[in-house]
């Protein structure tokens, strides 16, 4: 038996971290998973991510277990069982790495091994992403690159997960799925 996988998308402070806590939260409470998983994939590189980084850190409970990941989420994944519920925030950052860091076929293949992960992984899984489709096109190669990417690993999650929300003001909006 597979787990599920939601996946929830918003923009920069709109609610979707705090939205993917409390859904996990939730799981425990209920019996639904015995451990949750808190999968960082931010690096600090400037006072600012780092400010963002421990606010995080500062605004989540104790149930969490910290695994900081910016580039090998196929693989935590595999690790993680049915009795496991994992946060991962977030799939924007991890892009940002894969095109920076990683050449196109390294990207490429790791990508398909995420997709192929979330299929067969056993865990109860939340994925939290920034929208950032919504606004003009960008006039640097690399951002359009980005915005192109975020769009289209977006659309083949949303394809196999169980649940999608848009968050806006802290308000989500079931665009597949019902109640959890």
């Amino acid at each position: 038996m597979t787990g599920r996988v939601e996946l929830i998308l918003g923009g920069a402070r709109s609610g979707k971290s705090r939205l993917g806590e409390q859904r996990a939260e939730r799981w425990l409470r209920d019996g639904k998973v015995a451990r949750l998983f808190y999968v960082a994939t931010a690096r600090p590189g400037d006072e600012e991510m780092t400010a963002r980084i421990a606010h995080h850190q500062a605004t989540r409970t104790s149930h969490w277990q910290l695994i900081e990941e910016p580039w090998a989420l196929d693989q935590v994944l595999s690790t993680l069982g049915p009795d496991d519920g994992v946060l991962i925030d977030c799939l924007t950052l991890w892009l940002t790495t894969a095109l920076c860091d990683y050449s196109d076929s390294a990207f490429q293949n790791k990508r398909a091994a995420l997709l192929s992960a979330l299929k067969s992984s056993h865990a109860q899984v939340i994925l939290i992403s920034n929208e950032v489709g919504h606004g003009i096109v960008p006039l640097g190669e690399l951002s359009r690159r980005f915005v192109d990417e975020a769009g289209w690993l977006h659309q083949d999650i949303a394809a196999l997960a169980d649940k999608v929300d848009f968050v806006m003001a802290g308000l989500p909006l079931t665009l597949k799925g019902g109640e959890i």
